[in-house]
């Protein structure tokens, strides 16, 4: 069972969320809060297993709210929601350790979809994000050896370092230290923003769905 907690402060948008994700058979969501304090608050008492966080928030934003979370329950997965969903957003998201972004306008189905997907360890992030430019000042050659394309195009297919070291024949050890030098040359502070990053420089190609 995925218990998943709603960090919204559109209370009626909430609470449709927090009844739909609870009618689904393996998501467990209870009452939906509105800050992130609250939300803190009742990770501490309950830890979820993927947060469904709302960024303009009263009081901290969700990204700063994301980083908290993150910070104090570092295994849960936290899903950005936003009706701001523009590149930059998205790069502050997943620097604060977010491990999915979504349209607030997105379809239930696809929220749904990205909640097992990162409760499952997996990093999704819609197309239509990635498929915008960020200002090109931000990013530098990557300097990538092969090794590490290939560790990063299976990280962007959405594998965990086991997968990943089976399918190179690498030990999960020597894995662990191509996503290292991976994160360190794209200047990126997780998989998921190096998997952006990457898309947007043309080192990964850009999703067709």
């Amino acid at each position: 069972m995925i218990r998943v907690l709603v960090v919204e402060d559109q209370r009626a948008l909430a609470d449709a969320l927090a009844i739909a994700i609870a009618a689904q058979p393996d998501l467990d969501c209870g009452d939906a809060v509105g800050t992130v304090d609250e939300a803190l608050r009742e990770a501490a008492r309950r830890p979820p297993s993927v947060v469904l966080m709302d960024i303009h928030l009263p009081g901290r934003d969700g990204i700063e709210g994301t980083r908290l979370l993150k910070a104090a329950h570092p295994s849960t997965r936290v899903v950005v929601l936003t009706a701001d969903a523009t590149p930059d957003q998205l790069a502050r998201a997943v620097t604060a350790g977010a491990s999915a972004f979504l349209a607030k306008h997105s379809a239930f189905g696809d929220i749904l979809t990205a909640i097992r997907t990162t409760a499952d360890g997996k990093l999704l992030v819609e197309e239509s994000t990635l498929a915008a430019r960020l200002p090109e000042q931000r990013w530098e050659r990557s300097g990538l050896t092969r090794r590490e394309h290939e560790v990063l195009s299976l990280l962007a297919q959405g594998h965990g370092l086991k997968v990943i070291a089976d399918r190179l024949v690498l030990s999960r050890h020597t894995v662990r230290g191509h996503v290292k030098s991976v994160l360190v040359k794209l200047g990126a502070h997780s998989q998921l923003e190096a998997v952006v990053m990457a898309t947007r420089l043309g080192i990964l190609p850009r999703p067709t769905a």
